[in-house]
């Protein structure tokens, strides 16, 4: 299922070698059909502005949107923990789910970035995958939401993401996701100095995962999705 992977792919830092992948990526994504008509239409403005917008300008808009914006980080558990202990137990319980499955980490990943998830998504069977998904749908609600204020066509990406989800968001946990979200710094000296942080730690005794305990080391390691 490689529309899990594109979707990922559309969410990175923007590179020669992907801009010159759209076409193929498109193709993918309406052949696979796993994606409504809604959501590919939604996903045009942003393949149209990808193929037509200087390269330079592309990354400095991608920079300021998600690596300059607490409310669109890409590490999902960011927003659903902080910097608390329960992340580091969040993320040493879905590394041992990549491990189970066969997936490794380079090791300056961190298994909650987002495209880093859709990725092992498209390697995992379908159910397994959107179940993944699943877990995650709230807190994508909340940053489709954020995206939107922002009016970039990167929301139409979370948009994506959420109907492929195997449920759909609750409203009470998308208000919860956007009252946690930390508000904007006001420049970005401050935003330096709230990152100035402890890494994560990953220790035992983390729970079992929700959105993949029933289902068991699916993937297929080395195939094609």
């Amino acid at each position: 299922m490689k529309t899990f992977r594109i979707l990922g792919l559309l969410l990175t830092y923007p590179e020669r070698e992907m801009i010159a992948a759209l076409d193929e990526m498109e193709t993918v994504l309406k052949d696979e059909s796993l994606l409504s008509r809604r959501e590919l239409d939604l996903l045009q403005p942003l393949f149209t502005r990808l193929r037509s917008q200087d390269l330079l300008d592309l990354q400095a808009d991608y920079v300021h949107l998600f690596d300059r914006s607490r409310q669109l980080s890409l590490h999902l558990y960011e927003h659903l923990h902080g910097d608390s202990r329960s992340r580091g137990e969040a993320m040493t319980t879905l590394s041992t789910v990549y491990k189970l499955n066969g997936f490794e980490l380079a090791v300056n990943e961190l298994p909650d970035y987002l495209p880093l998830v859709c990725e092992f998504a498209s390697l995992i069977e379908e159910k397994a995958a959107r179940a993944l998904l699943a877990d995650a749908v709230d807190t994508l609600a909340a940053m489709e939401r954020c995206a939107r204020q922002r009016e970039t066509d990167y929301a139409a990406l979370f948009t994506a993401l959420i109907a492929l989800s195997a449920r759909k968001p609750d409203e009470e946990e998308i208000a919860a996701v956007l009252a946690g979200m930390a508000s904007e710094p006001e420049d970005l000296d401050e935003l330096d100095r709230d990152w100035e942080e402890e890494p994560v730690t990953f220790g035992p005794g983390a729970p079992s995962c929700a959105g993949l305990q029933n289902h068991g080391p699916s993937a297929m390691p080395g195939q094609e999705p």
